[in-house]
């Protein structure tokens, strides 16, 4: 059953059982957890209320790799149809229902955006943010789920640094280049990689990024 209609429902931390109707309160993983059990059961309620808790950040990301409101939706919708076609795949010892969820959008994401474009990655970057190999996310869900926390921290860096890591690293620009697109000097683009790379491994440290 690929053919899915995601739409919005409504859930608490309040989970009421289906035989003494007691309610017991859940923790946001406990809940993912249970709703991906129920996938494995064929639920399609537990699909909609998983779309309903995180396709927003799960958007969000798609939106910060391809910078393309439409083709993010298309990622996303494409990632929860992954989650309801191989639900069994989740391995909870690996991590969260969620950080699985935002590895295969990282994945896919940057798979649409190599296919639209080809990037020429510099030597040094990180295998959290390009993995040239293209493995299966579901079978390197850890690693990918690196590259979304990667992602998410650098939302926290300054906007100048920020967009110099993004043109270096996710764009594949010389820092001659950006010196040029952000019109500043050559040493003032060195400087704020070597700094916004050490911010990230405070915001990240347990993702490993290249040197400065």
């Amino acid at each position: 059953m690929d053919s899915v209609s995601l739409t919005p429902a409504t859930v608490g931390h309040m989970v009421v059982c289906e035989d003494d109707r007691s309610a017991t309160v859940m923790s946001d993983a406990e809940i993912d957890r249970e709703l991906m059990c129920r996938l494995v059961a064929r639920d399609v309620r537990a699909l909609e209320t998983l779309y309903d808790r995180h396709h927003q950040i799960a958007l969000g990301l798609a939106c910060k790799i391809v910078r393309d409101r439409g083709l993010a939706e298309d990622v996303v919708q494409d990632a929860f149809l992954a989650l309801w076609r191989q639900p069994e795949r989740y391995d909870p010892s690996r991590g969260t229902a969620r950080g699985w969820l935002l590895a295969i959008v990282h994945h896919r994401s940057v798979d649409r955006l190599r296919r639209g474009r080809t990037i020429g990655y510099p030597a040094d970057l990180s295998a959290a943010l390009a993995d040239t190999r293209e493995p299966d996310p579901c079978e390197t869900a850890s690693e990918h789920e690196q590259a979304a926390q990667l992602h998410v921290a650098l939302t926290q860096l300054p906007d100048d640094q920020r967009r110099t890591l993004e043109l270096a690293y996710l764009q594949g620009r010389t820092h001659t280049e950006i010196a040029d697109l952000m019109g500043c000097p050559l040493g003032t683009v060195k400087g704020r990689i070597r700094i916004g790379l050490a911010k990230l491994r405070t915001l990240a440290p347990t993702v490993g990024l290249a040197p400065a």
